[in-house]
């Protein structure tokens, strides 16, 4: 079957940094779905896992963990599911990815998708869906109750878009998104942010100046280590702080003084560590799909990249490492 993904790690300067593949056919387990895959959507993850994560001793590692797809078989362990059921999932991070026509995923990971959007559409929630759904209930404790302000940065991203819509929603939290481009700034505004404030001048004069108080929850996509300064003063004593980038280094006694707490989401620890609740994504998902068929989430597709080739990814993958990609990009088709 036909696949994209990478035999060593590489710099997309390189020309095998992406390689178009083809792979035995995959072969589900007891728990698993076999889906056709229709849709992969892109990530920085998948930047990551191709720079970082090589694949075993000549073997291939396959990318992608957005998927947009339709059963073919399932496992004999498998409740819930049919062949012929239109799908949507992340996956697994210590698994293949889905970049391929056919891929194997455990039945609990995986929801049914909204009938009414394409592939492409499905495709560019998953991952962000689920990282925004575990971070503002699971991590900051945000309830359907709750009031104040939720300061989200980075928010014209994959899971800084879905927290926007979730939190709106949702909650009757006054969404607070930073984005310093002006198409940027209009897609946070787009998607229901109540303010849109500059994250590259002077985050803390920025805040102020709306008059919210203080914040008691932030939910930090990016540059964490260089928004920590900022972010220690403009949190409310007793205050959440929820982030899901990679800092160098992290003072985190700024926010000792305010005994604010800090708490790290990564949607792939209940697929990792195989909790007890891993399932609780696929449930996830089923909700996130009643949303948007009463039409109160849209999708973040903002790019359809073309075929699942490796140019098209390696294009994706570009975009991503500038840091100019705005909502997601997806990838359709063989």
């Amino acid at each position: 079957m036909k696949a994209v993904g990478f035999l060593r790690c590489a710099e997309l300067s390189e020309p095998d940094a992406l390689l178009d593949l083809e792979l035995p056919e995959p072969v589900p387990g007891p728990g698993d779905l076999l889906v056709a895959v229709e849709a992969v959507g892109m990530n920085p993850l998948d930047t990551k896992v191709r720079r970082l994560q090589p694949p075993a001793e000549g073997q291939a590692r396959v990318l992608g963990w957005d998927v947009a797809g339709t059963v073919l078989a399932t496992g004999p362990a498998v409740d819930g599911f049919q062949p012929g059921d239109r799908v949507w999932y992340a996956g697994a991070l210590h698994r293949a990815g889905a970049a391929s026509e056919r891929h194997v995923v455990d039945h609990r990971l995986v929801s049914r998708r909204p009938a009414s959007w394409d592939a492409a559409q499905c495709a560019a929630l998953p991952l962000t869906a689920i990282t925004a759904w575990e971070l503002l209930f699971d991590r900051l404790g945000v309830t359907a109750t709750s009031t104040g302000a939720l300061l989200v940065t980075g928010a014209a991203g994959g899971v800084g878009s879905m927290l926007i819509q979730l939190a709106r929603a949702l909650t009757g939290l006054t969404v607070v998104a930073t984005a310093s481009r002006p198409e940027t700034r209009d897609w946070a505004s787009g998607l229901g942010a109540h303010h849109v404030i500059d994250h590259h001048e002077d985050l803390l004069a920025a805040w102020q100046a709306l008059g919210l108080g203080e914040a008691p929850w932030v939910a930090s996509l990016t540059a964490t280590d260089r928004h920590a300064p900022a972010l220690s003063a403009l949190m409310a004593p007793q205050g959440r702080l929820a982030l899901i980038d990679d800092p160098q280094q992290l003072d985190i006694r700024l926010f000792k003084r305010k005994s604010i707490s800090l708490h790290w989401e990564y949607m792939f620890t209940r697929s990792l560590f195989d909790t007890t609740d891993v399932a609780r994504q696929g449930a996830i998902l089923a909700e996130v799909a009643a949303l948007a068929e009463a039409g109160r989430l849209r999708s973040t597709l903002h790019t359809r990249g073309g075929p699942i080739t490796a140019n098209a990814m390696r294009a994706a993958q570009a975009c991503l490492e500038r840091g100019e990609a705005i909502g997601k990009i997806v990838l359709a088709g063989f």
